[in-house]
């Protein structure tokens, strides 16, 4: 009865160990993402092909990035004589391209209307990018608005990179400029 006893443990503990080695594995947590790994995420990403070109529906328009309709209207004009009013809110703005990033597409300057004062638009988060070749195009735009101070080395990379014209660039090679942060685009032709 020993015996049998033993060979019935013996048995249990092998088929046990068995089992256990035929059962998926879980996967162990993952750590979660730090805000530093987000910020690189966001600066790998690169425009595709289809970024860097016009490519225009049925109707005459092209979007990018998120759908436009949701913020309040605003003049462009009036929203650059006030940008701290409209700095936490969501507001759609519209005007013509005046000339955009040469590299990626990753800005674009809209003025209210050609040759007057314009703000530069900064595509959220690096998330998309308008066509190389946009100056000239109307454009709707929705985001928010600030003033933000660009480093020496920004302005440096946007006037010999990029192409950027600043009207006033202070003593410290810095640039003080009235910003925009869009979450989406909507480009029409002329």
């Amino acid at each position: 009865m020993r015996k049998f006893l033993g060979l019935m443990i013996l048995s249990l503990a092998s088929a046990s160990v068995a089992a256990a080695q035929t059962q998926p594995k879980i996967d162990e947590p993952k750590p979660p993402v730090t805000q530093e790994q987000l910020d690189n995420e966001k600066k790998e990403k690169k425009p595709s092909a289809d970024d860097k070109v016009s490519n225009f529906d049925a109707d005459g328009k092209m979007k990018r990035g998120a759908a436009i309709g949701a913020g309040k209207k605003v003049s462009l004009v009036k929203a650059m004589k006030n940008p701290g009013k409209y700095a936490k809110q969501p507001i759609l703005v519209e005007g013509v391209i005046v000339r955009s990033c040469k590299m990626e597409g990753c800005w674009m300057e809209l003025a209210p209307s050609k040759g007057a004062s314009a703000v530069r638009i900064k595509m959220k988060d690096h998330a998309f990018f308008v066509p190389l070749d946009a100056a000239g195009l109307k454009a709707k735009v929705e985001g928010v608005m600030s003033v933000k101070t660009l480093s020496k080395a920004e302005v440096d990379h946007l006037m010999n990179e990029d192409g950027a014209k600043f009207e006033k660039i202070n003593a410290d090679g810095t640039v003080t400029e009235i910003s925009f942060e869009a979450t989406g685009v909507e480009l029409t032709k002329n």
